[in-house]
């Protein structure tokens, strides 16, 4: 097992919540924040499944962390080709919510007021997308890092939505909550540790565990996915004969995951396994025409699967207006 951390430069990044950086405008369009009224939230229907991508806010993290395994000039190629920052790798932040029979279930709970100021948006836009996030009454959490899982507690340190139950994989849990473990990883990890052992242990969350195949509510499937963490897991919605895949971070870059699957990222913590798992699950897609929404791609972060020899194309959904 190949074993890949983030950097100490990623960690200070990440740690230290900096403002977004500036980015050179050479070479691309650099597009300015949307204007204000411009909402965060992005509704479609999967068959019977009413569902809405809300967003959490963005991520800037060194470019230096992507495709840790190839060649450095090859990654800064790439992303110029595709009118990327070589600097910043600015990302999103999509979490599904959705409606199925008498589930409502949010992926996923962001960042809270403990990661970078540009993200820990959810509840608000919630809120503007005119849900009521009492009325939630399933959490999934697809892994346990920052952006992922730190926005479960409010500000007295209980959890933010009580009267939901709360899913987290096994292997996931088994792993963040290893006695001794913040002493057994380096100092500038340790944070990610003590800070995801916190909220598992938050008070007014019951933790229900679940593993591979586990069905949440009717039409409602997990699958493991594991190396970006050892127990990462995604969602397969089923609905109507439709399918979405909804990948969490198994596949967190919607261009080079796909022409470059064998790429992996400072954060994935097992390489060897990121690739095998990305691979796994593009395949999938692909072959069973199914839609795919990825935590960081481009808002609203949806789309389709096409293979291109060896590789792969993400196809973004064509929105249809009624």
């Amino acid at each position: 097992m190949t074993i890949f951390r983030p950097t100490r430069r990623d960690i200070l990044a990440m740690a230290a919540a900096a403002p977004a950086l500036t980015l050179p405008a050479v070479g691309r369009a650099e597009l300015g924040a949307p204007a204000d009224g411009n909402p965060a939230h992005f509704a479609f229907t999967l068959g019977e499944a009413k569902i809405k991508v809300i967003s959490d806010g963005s991520l800037q993290l060194p470019a230096d962390g992507l495709g840790v395994n190839a060649d450095p000039a090859e990654v800064k190629a790439f992303l110029e080709r595709h009118f990327l920052s070589p600097e910043t790798n600015y990302s999103h932040t999509n979490h599904l919510l959705v409606e199925l029979g008498d589930t409502k279930l949010l992926v996923d709970v962001g960042s809270g007021n403990r990661f970078f100021d540009t993200a820990g948006r959810l509840m608000s836009n919630l809120e503007a997308a005119g849900e009521d996030p009492a009325s939630i009454t399933h959490i999934f959490i697809t892994h346990a890092h920052p952006d992922h899982i730190w926005g479960i507690r409010d500000d007295f340190d209980e959890a933010i939505l009580p009267d939901a139950a709360y899913f987290l994989g096994r292997r996931e849990h088994d792993y963040w909550m290893q006695d001794g473990l913040a002493s057994q990883v380096p100092q500038e990890l340790q944070q990610f540790v003590v800070g995801a052992q916190n909220s598992i242990n938050v008070d007014g969350a019951d933790w229900t565990l679940v593993d591979d195949g586990t069905e949440l509510a009717p039409g409602i499937r997990l699958i493991d996915t594991p190396g970006h963490t050892p127990g990462h897991m995604s969602l397969v919605i089923e609905s109507g004969g439709q399918q979405l895949l909804v990948t969490g971070d198994a596949m967190s870059h919607a261009y080079m995951n796909f022409a470059h699957p064998d790429w992996f990222n400072g954060f994935d913590m097992d390489g060897d396994q990121t690739v095998a798992t990305r691979r796994r699950l593009l395949d999938m897609a692909a072959t069973d025409r199914m839609a795919v929404l990825g935590y960081h791609f481009p808002f609203p972060g949806v789309g389709h699967v096409l293979q291109d020899g060896d590789t792969y194309r993400f196809v973004p959904a064509l929105w249809k207006w009624s």
